[in-house]
């Protein structure tokens, strides 16, 4: 390779890494969107409030037990199942069976339906195969095909993770198509102008222009997933927090379905913040372009 080459070559990685970062907005600059500091504050006073109602509205008389335990009695029934466990199971043994359901589909649907929805956005032949397919389930009901996915899998561990896989499948597969083709053709014109190549312009154009996308779409399809499990632990399942829940309401054990709602809740919270820790890190320049 000659000099000129290598100049050449050096020259487009440079414009193609200053279209991938949006040098036109100076670093960490963001009109009109409020400090993270006013944000935490807010979200704080918010959860405070919602305790202090709870707290009020249970010991006050406002509500009857059966319907919404106390604060107390939530507590109380977190730390007798951590300890004695429930449904011949302990507390983590739900978790860890819930988790490993939920992630694994995850991550098998992040391997399958991202790769699906870039295709769908760069192909058009691609995108007239599958776009209807996956427009069509899209907005069924998981319960709607869970006697179909018991058929195919019956009652083992695989129904449970098929059928959150395919809760998730669709989200994810629809926000990369999006992030794809929200592209500025100006960009791609611009890399091709300097000599880019096709490669070249799918990995520091197209990709880094849809990760945004492709990360909000994870933490929706996430939550779809947490959402759907408790579907899937209807199906012969002996362990699971949607089980727990489950197995409580038959017995109006209302304290321990609070419970169980509310570690879902916290760990779908948690894997969230995980992803925005992670979308800060990956694309640093979102919201400031």
């Amino acid at each position: 390779m000659s000099m000129f080459d290598q100049q050449q070559r050096q020259a487009v990685m440079r414009t193609l890494q200053e279209l991938r970062r949006g040098q036109s907005a100076k670093p960490g600059e963001q009109y009109g969107a409020p400090g993270n500091g006013s944000s935490l504050l807010l979200s704080c006073i918010t959860v405070v409030a919602f305790l202090a109602l709870w707290f009020a509205a249970t010991n006050l008389g406002w509500v009857k037990p059966l319907f919404l335990p106390s604060p107390q009695a939530v507590w109380e029934q977190l730390i007798a199942v951590s300890q004695d466990g429930f449904a011949d199971a302990s507390l983590l043994a739900h978790i860890g069976w819930s988790a490993l359901r939920v992630f694994s589909a995850f991550a098998l649907a992040v391997l399958t339906a991202i790769p699906l929805g870039i295709m769908m956005g760069v192909n058009r032949v691609a995108r007239g195969i599958f776009d209807p397919l996956v427009e069509f389930y899209r907005p069924l009901p998981p319960l709607a095909y869970l006697p179909l996915v018991v058929i195919w899998m019956g009652i083992g561990e695989g129904s449970k993770v098929l059928l959150i896989y395919l809760a998730m499948f669709a989200p994810l597969a629809l926000s990369a198509r999006a992030g794809v083709r929200s592209v500025a053709i100006e960009q791609i014109h611009a890399a091709y102008s300097m000599g880019a190549s096709r490669s070249q312009v799918l990995r520091y154009v197209i990709m880094p222009a849809a990760l945004p996308e492709m990360l909000t779409g994870m933490r929706i399809a996430i939550g779809f997933g947490w959402t759907t499990l408790v579907a899937a632990e209807m199906v012969a399942a002996t362990a699971g927090l949607g089980f727990m829940v489950l197995s409580a309401s038959k017995f109006m054990v209302t304290e321990v379905v609070i419970m169980g709602i509310l570690v879902i809740g916290l760990m779908a919270l948690l894997f969230d913040f995980a992803m925005r820790w992670l979308e800060r890190r990956l694309v640093p320049w979102k919201g400031k372009v």
